[in-house]
């Protein structure tokens, strides 16, 4: 078993990366102010974005086929054989809960989620993208940080004990279902900055109007 201070070390590493990386969300900002000067670093931070998201999307299509494989298992062997396992049940949860999290943030720079905003179609392309700005700072970024800094100390606990299945037979990692949650916190910020920057470079003529949201191709105009 770990010491505590070595967990503690670690959580106050990682707290101080975050604080470092704190003004990096405000580029879309400076990118609208000072168009001539954020641009390039705009682009560039963007496609290192989009190539992070698809990385976590490439994960969360491992855990969808884990999630078929899983669930077929428990069919067949709860139908056909009347058998059960926890670690088995436990296995599709956190398979599911994985691709939710791990899939999110590419759902978000595809603009694939679904949307309530009444107001959204009723603006012109512009004004969409002053929404997408205003949405992600006004909504998006506080929301994901609350919810890092809220699950702070139960992660640290969790970690602690290497916290598994209250069950015998369960999967003992819970302390990694566990960290799913900040994960996702993470991606969602990456995948709002990423969408800010996009709406920021679009309103400032970083990126043409007919643009298509690859990074390789955008990277090629930037240069």
């Amino acid at each position: 078993m770990l010491e505590p201070e070595v967990f503690l070390r670690i959580g106050a590493f990682l707290n101080w990366i975050g604080f470092f990386l704190v003004p990096i969300l405000l580029l879309p900002l400076l990118t609208l102010t000072f168009p001539r000067l954020f641009s390039e670093p705009a682009r560039r931070l963007r496609n290192y974005l989009d190539r992070s998201i698809r990385w976590a999307l490439n994960a969360a299509i491992f855990f969808a086929i884990a999630l078929v494989m899983a669930q077929l298992a428990v069919v067949i062997a709860s139908y056909a054989f009347a058998l059960s396992w926890t670690w088995l049940s436990e296995a599709v949860i956190y398979a599911f809960a994985a691709v939710f999290m791990l899939g999110s943030a590419s759902a978000l720079t595809n603009d694939a989620h679904v949307r309530v905003d009444i107001l959204r179609p009723k603006f012109g392309e512009r004004g969409r993208y002053w929404i997408e700005l205003g949405g992600t700072y006004l909504f998006l970024f506080p929301i994901m940080i609350r919810l890092i800094t809220l699950g702070e100390q139960g992660l640290s606990r969790s970690w602690l004990l290497f916290e598994g299945s209250r069950e015998s037979d369960g999967l003992p990692i819970l302390f990694l279902f566990k960290t799913l949650v900040p994960v996702f916190a993470v991606l969602m910020i990456a995948a709002g900055l990423t969408v800010a920057l996009r709406a920021a470079l679009k309103l400032t003529g970083g990126l043409p109007a007919d643009a298509q949201d690859d990074p390789e191709t955008e990277s090629h105009y930037g240069a």
